[in-house]
Formats: structure tokens, C-alpha cells, sequence
């Protein structure tokens, strides 16, 4: 298989030292506590690990350089896009995939949609630099469709939103844009939606191992987690798809950009408020409560800005200067 068809870009090649022409460049397929797996030209290979390797470095989706011959790892390329997240308990963000092109996220229409936590997922891909776009899962099962989709529009100016059945083979057409020859996709959304259904869809048949699927608890619309570990999938029409655990917490961290992005609207009405420090929650001459008190601005989307701000803010540690002091200024 051409490095191409695996995702292979000038960006990467180009990071190639002249000493490094005769090693070869795989790509991450699995992830596992004291191993990796890969993807190569010629098929899947097991790389040998040097000493006190942490696998955490490395997420689906890498490209590292290896010695062709003993299949030892030599170095991570640098990333184009990467998913992170912070885990329970940990400030430090986790790589959840890397170099994906575009991030589907997953929800059902029933108790499962929730814009606060669209709207998590949506500073986790704008963050990482890939591109998000919203599916839509059950919709034969909602008595209305159009308002899940204009709620799911709502939150992000330009946002593609797509109703799709995971166990039609139909599936794969609809989302054909997005998984062509060399694109990656990553699904990410809470357990029981229908994403491993749907990477088992775009697979198609062929696939060796298929991802075990579980139904939903009818009366709070959550799944069991069915998917524990990540991996890289073939897609029937070309492209790759990584599936992810289902994620029920999704802490955000060092996503400023990210919320930026996501909140365009407030983003930008913010210079023109009165004073450079505004809250935007009480101060004379706010345009962000002008806007919310003349209709132009959702007053819950509002809230929502406030608390994913305030949130990252709490969970992104405070670059330190030296001896240890915050900032590292004077």
C-alpha cells in the first residue's frame, strides 16, 4: 500500500532528517501499555520498543520513523492535527488520536444530546486543528429530527451536521465525503450512540476483528462502553477510521483557542465591550449583554461560554519560569 493511501503527507516528509532517509515511516495502529502496533507499505508490524519507552507519548494515527530491517522505533514525527483530553485525576492532557482530518461526533436524538457536551467536543477538535462535524444517531426514532439538526447547527458557525443511521450500509455513501483515499476520521461520543456500529459499517465486511457493540439503558438513552482501547481502521472506500472509549467526562484543558473558535459570536462582540477586562457578566457598556438583552445572543449560551472558560482556565496549569516561579516574568 502506498504511504499515501495510509495518510502519508509532504508535511511529514519533510521532517525527514538527511540521516534518516534509509528508515522507514509507519504509522501507529495500536496503543497498548508496553507495545505498538503499526502500519507499513507492506502490512502491519509490531515494533520493537527501546528501553523505558512510555507508550502514553504515542497515540493513534502517529507516524514514527523505524529501522526497516529490526523494526526498532527511532523517532514520533511531529503531529498536523492531535485530539487531547485531560483524564480524572490528571492535569496532564492525554493524546487521544493524531493526524486526523476530521473529528465525527457522535449523539443520538433522545436524552443522549446535550449541547453542553457537543460543545466540549467541539473546542476539543477545534483545538486540535481537525475538523468537526456532528452526526446524528437514532433519528428514526424522533418524532423531530429538524430540531436536534438546527440545535446541532446552533453551536458552531459552519458546522456540517448529518443524520445517519450506523447499521445501513447507506452509512458509508452519506459520510463519503469525509473518508476518502488517505483521510483519517476519529468518533468520539458517549457510550451506546452507535459509533462502534459505525466504524464496523465503514469497514465494510472484510475487516478481521469487528468492534463489539452494545445496546442502551431505554430509560437515560447510555450505553455500556463497548470499545476499550483505540485503534485504526481500514474504511471500505479508502480512507482510515479511529474508534475511541466512550468518553461520559470530558474535562477540558488548554482549549482557549479552541472556545474562542467555538464561541465566534461572543468572541468577537468582546473589544467592543466598554472596558478591556469585561466579564461580560455586570459591567456598564457590555455589548455581549446587549446583545443577549436585544435577542441577538442566547442567554444559556452565554452560561455555557462562561463555565467551559472558567473551567479550562481552572485545569490548565500555569506555565512556571525558573526556580519554579509562575510565570517566569522579571
Amino acid at each position: 500500500m502506498p504511504l499515501a493511501n495510509l495518510g502519508w503527507l509532504a508535511f511529514f516528509e519533510e521532517q525527514r532528517e538527511p540521516h534518516e532517509s534509509d528508515l522507514a515511516p509507519v504509522r501507529i495502529a495500536t496503543v497498548h501499555r508496553s507495545r505498538l502496533t503499526a502500519l507499513s507499505e507492506t502490512g502491519p508490524v509490531q515494533l520493537e520498543l527501546p528501553v523505558h519507552t512510555n507508550t502514553g507519548h504515542f497515540a493513534v494515527g502517529d507516524w514514527v520513523l523505524v529501522h526497516p530491517q529490526t523494526r526498532m522505533l527511532h523517532r514520533r514525527l511531529d503531529r498536523r492535527t492531535v485530539l487531547e483530553r485531560r483524564v480524572e485525576g490528571s492535569r496532564a492532557l492525554q493524546p487521544a488520536a493524531a493526524n486526523v482530518d476530521t473529528l465525527f461526533i457522535v449523539t443520538s436524538c433522545n436524552a443522549d444530546f446535550n449541547q453542553a457536551r457537543l460543545e466540549r467536543y467541539l473546542a476539543l477538535a477545534n483545538q486540535g486543528g481537525t475538523n468537526p462535524v456532528i452526526l446524528l444517531t437514532k433519528a428514526d426514532m424522533a418524532a423531530d429530527v429538524g430540531a436536534y439538526r438546527d440545535q446541532a447547527a446552533a453551536l458552531q458557525r459552519g458546522l456540517d451536521v448529518v443524520s445517519v443511521n450506523p447499521r445501513l450500509p447507506g452509512a458509508a455513501s452519506t459520510l463519503a465525503a469525509w473518508c476518502g483515499v488517505g483521510q483519517t476520521v476519529a468518533l468520539v461520543g458517549s457510550s451506546g450512540v452507535g459509533k462502534s456500529t459505525l466504524v464496523n459499517t465503514l469497514a465494510g465486511p472484510g475487516q478481521a476483528l469487528p468492534q463489539e457493540t452494545g445496546g442502551i439503558r431505554e430509560h437515560d438513552a447510555k450505553g455500556r462502553h463497548t470499545t476499550t482501547s483505540r485503534s485504526l481502521h481500514a474504511i471500505a472506500g479508502g480512507g482510515w477510521v479511529i474508534d475511541t472509549p466512550g468518553m461520559r467526562t470530558l474535562h477540558v484543558s488548554g482549549a482557549a483557542e479552541g472556545i474562542a473558535t467555538l464561541f465566534a459570536e461572543i468572541t468577537e462582540l468582546a473589544p467592543s465591550c466598554r472596558f478591556r477586562d469585561c466579564t461580560h457578566a455586570h459591567e456598564p457598556g457590555c455589548a455581549v449583554q446587549a446583545a443577549v438583552a436585544d435577542g441577538r445572543l442566547d442567554p444559556e449560551r452565554l452560561i455555557r461560554w462562561r463555565k467551559l472558560l472558567t473551567e479550562n482556565r481552572d485545569n490548565t496549569p500555569t506555565p512556571t519560569g525558573p526556580r519554579g516561579r509562575r510565570g517566569g516574568g522579571g
